[in-house]
């Protein structure tokens, strides 16, 4: 039997919130997906997440939310990761675990609604950001807690590189059914399954205002380029889109058979 995953790129600010409410309903008439994920980490004026966008945003039919390093950026967000956390907002597994340390945790095991088991897992990248837990070793680690029936496993790798992305892809390749990157908020054209049967994209872009710099204002963005001064930083508004990637997948082997871009401008 097959299953349809559907999973939306970083969610950007109000614009990208207001995306998802206007584009995700025609996406599920459409293709009927039986799972949605999304990245939300950004959905707070560009910058982290904060508890209400959290169920917000699970309301409008999103199943778990993934993060990347941004998810630190509201502090409201911390208690609620630590109250929540065999919750569906997820952070990187690789940030450092234990009393003291990053509270909440990078697997969600779940069931869709026609009792399909699932497993989503959030790794971060450690090429121009902040050196945390090898991402390698942890998704090993991950791989282990996750039952042996649970075959439909996804992956948010939220990287910098490129290369970094493509590695974890090919590492991951025949043990979980898609490694999606996310982070750069710019769509990559590479989506493919590869030989394993891993459905695999290296950026599954912004949903949010385009017209800017990976969601952000342009002039402020160039003159910060320009003169290195602080600047403050507003979410830009114009030719908003919602992007995202519909995997098929076999519930029975977890092996995609299709990965497809959608790009809906709202």
């Amino acid at each position: 039997m097959n299953s349809r995953i559907l999973f939306i790129g970083d969610i950007f600010g109000q614009p990208g919130r207001r995306a998802v409410k206007e584009a995700l309903p025609r996406l599920v008439e459409e293709y009927s997906p039986s799972l949605i994920l999304a990245n939300g980490e950004n959905a707070a004026a560009g910058f982290g997440i904060t508890p209400p966008l959290v169920e917000e945003l699970l309301g409008a039919g999103i199943a778990v939310l993934t993060s990347g390093n941004h998810i630190w950026d509201k502090k409201e967000i911390l208690p609620y990761l630590a109250d929540h956390a065999d919750g569906r907002l997820l952070r990187p597994a690789n940030y450092p675990s234990g009393p003291g340390q990053a509270p909440g945790h990078g697997l969600y095991l779940g069931r869709t609604r026609a009792g399909i088991g699932y497993a989503v897992m959030n790794l971060q990248g450690r090429v121009f950001m902040p050196s945390i837990d090898c991402p390698f070793r942890t998704v090993d680690a991950l791989l282990a807690e996750i039952p042996a029936d649970v075959k439909v496993r996804i992956l948010d790798m939220h990287a910098e590189a490129t290369s970094e992305k493509i590695a974890m892809g090919w590492y991951l390749d025949g043990r979980v059914t898609a490694v999606l990157g996310t982070h750069t908020h710019v769509p990559t054209a590479d989506e493919t399954v590869l030989p394993g049967g891993t459905a695999y994209i290296t950026d599954l872009g912004m949903t949010g205002p385009y017209d800017s710099v990976i969601g952000l204002d342009k002039e402020s963005i160039i003159q910060k380029f320009r003169n290195q001064l602080p600047a403050r930083f507003e979410v830009a508004k114009g030719d908003v889109r919602l992007s995202a990637v519909l995997i098929e997948a076999d519930v029975e082997t977890g092996r995609a058979s299709s990965i497809q871009r959608i790009v809906r401008q709202v």
